[in-house]
């Protein structure tokens, strides 16, 4: 069970790091955040993504890896914050299985 504050920081830190994620990517794919996750001490926040096109998916998430030093600048620019999660950012499965669905479902 997540408290208002944890729900508060994970609707925020979801829309800046979206925000960021389209800034900086290039034009090889579309980086989409999905979902975040926050613990409960604020210490340790983790963002889903997904990528259009799937074949993009590696490439991305090694890219996504890669900028978690400037998107926490950024995020850190953008916020009053005293301190700043730490970010992992994961493919979020859950919504390939879901479109994967979808796929079966509207073949059928």
């Amino acid at each position: 069970m997540t408290t208002a504050r944890q729900d508060k920081m994970r609707q925020y830190l979801r829309e800046l790091s979206a925000d960021f994620f389209n800034r900086e990517a290039g034009p090889h794919s579309l980086i989409t955040v999905t979902d975040v996750t926050i613990s409960p001490d604020l210490k340790r926040a983790t963002i889903f993504i997904t990528t259009m096109p799937s074949s993009e998916e590696v490439r991305a998430l090694e890219f996504a890896k890669r900028k978690r030093t400037d998107l926490r600048e950024y995020i850190g620019s953008k916020t009053r914050l005293r301190a700043l999660p730490v970010f992992e950012v994961k493919l979020d499965e859950g919504e390939r299985a879901r479109q994967r669905i979808d796929d079966i479902i509207n073949q059928g």
